[in-house]
């Protein structure tokens, strides 16, 4: 059973000391995403989650110190980020630092790789709503677990436990790393043949997740820097963004 924060101290971790050789160039903080540029000019996204911790509007008391800093000092909020604004900063920072998996990494719609077949049980945590008619196009079931109930009807803790530990595949949003969820759902899970970690949040670094359930990561690489920044800067989403990403996905512990 995996402690909540796991994955994300793996993260830290993992990538401290090159953290210790790179700055800030930019930070840009929009309505969806975060997007972070160092100073060798890699960048770096991860989404926007609501935080309900928080009471009333989340600003950040650091601003406009961020350009120029050490991005190891920013890389910490993996782990000491009071919500999941400075955590999402901190995942920004280390999908900027990681390498681009180049030589393992297929652009493809992930769904193509899961083989979902007529009757098998898909549980998806964090509404994909691209996903769903292709999903169910297959014949299998899908079960939907989503925290915010705008966006759908929010099952019973019995029924989410039911879904993850009965299912044969799990889709898992990358956003469960920034709200802290993550470790509880995937030891929820029972069985599956495949679950997979996705969004362009996702952090692209398998070895992080070595004792997990995770066998499929499926994450996005920025390509066009300066479009991706003003993109965020402007209150873009995943659509605008898309033509300014690679997406990847990375198949492991099969």
């Amino acid at each position: 059973m995996l402690k909540s924060g796991t994955i994300l101290n793996r993260l830290y971790e993992t990538l401290a000391h090159a953290a210790k050789d790179r700055r800030i160039a930019d930070l840009r903080v929009g309505l969806s995403y975060v997007g972070v540029k160092l100073d060798d000019g890699t960048a770096g996204i991860a989404a926007l989650v609501p935080d309900t911790s928080s009471q009333g509007c989340t600003v950040l008391k650091e601003a406009g110190t961020y350009a120029g800093a050490n991005a190891e000092d920013i890389l910490v909020y993996l782990v000491d980020g009071p919500n999941s604004l400075y955590r999402a900063i901190g995942l920004a920072v280390a999908n900027a630092l990681l390498e681009s998996p180049l030589d393992q990494a297929e652009d493809r719609e992930a769904t193509t790789y899961f083989n979902l077949q007529p009757g098998e049980k898909v549980a998806m945590v964090g509404l994909f709503a691209p996903l769903v008619k292709r999903i169910e196009a297959t014949g299998a079931i899908l079960t939907v677990i989503e925290k915010n109930p705008d966006r759908l009807e929010i099952l019973s803790p019995d029924d989410r436990q039911k879904a993850l530990k009965e299912c044969d595949v799990a889709i898992i949003t990358a956003t469960t790393l920034l709200n802290n969820t993550f470790e509880e759902m995937t030891n929820l899970l029972g069985e599956p043949r495949l679950v997979a970690t996705m969004g362009p949040s996702t952090p692209l670094m398998p070895e992080i997740f070595h004792d997990t359930r995770i066998t499929h990561l499926g994450g996005a690489v920025v390509k066009d820097t300066a479009r991706v920044m003003q993109i965020v800067s402007e209150g873009g989403g995943t659509p605008a963004l898309r033509p300014y990403l690679r997406f990847v996905n990375l198949i492991f512990n099969l």
